[in-house]
């Protein structure tokens, strides 16, 4: 988990895949929960070719103050993006996510213990 600027990503998947040309892809889908309680689902493409770790505003593809949308936009992004990679003949599997895996993160944070 990384905390930086008002926001913390509590889960992150990472796909390896290929671009159009052939050339190594990462895509990274994280939830993260921002100021004012709003959960964020974030998605980018290759972002450790960036010369900064935070998320850029076209990086988010939902916000909004519901645990369950946040999971449901984040598996809809996962399930894309693994199709596609399926396509390709890439045959790595990603574990959806799961609310489970964000209760423990959440605690930890709202009652300030790391």
């Amino acid at each position: 988990m990384r905390r930086t600027a008002g926001y913390e990503r509590f889960v992150e998947r990472v796909l390896e895949d290929v671009d159009d040309a052939g050339n190594p892809e990462r895509i990274v889908i994280w939830i993260e929960r921002k100021p004012g309680a709003i959960w964020a689902v974030g998605r980018a493409v290759n972002p450790q070719h960036r010369q900064s770790e935070e998320p850029r505003p076209g990086d988010y593809i939902f916000e909004g103050y519901e645990l369950e949308d946040a999971l449901e936009h984040a598996n809809a992004a996962l399930e894309d993006d693994a199709a596609v990679s399926e396509q390709d003949g890439r045959t790595e599997k990603v574990l959806p996510f799961r609310r489970k895996e964000l209760t423990g993160p959440l605690e930890r944070w709202f009652f300030g213990r790391r």
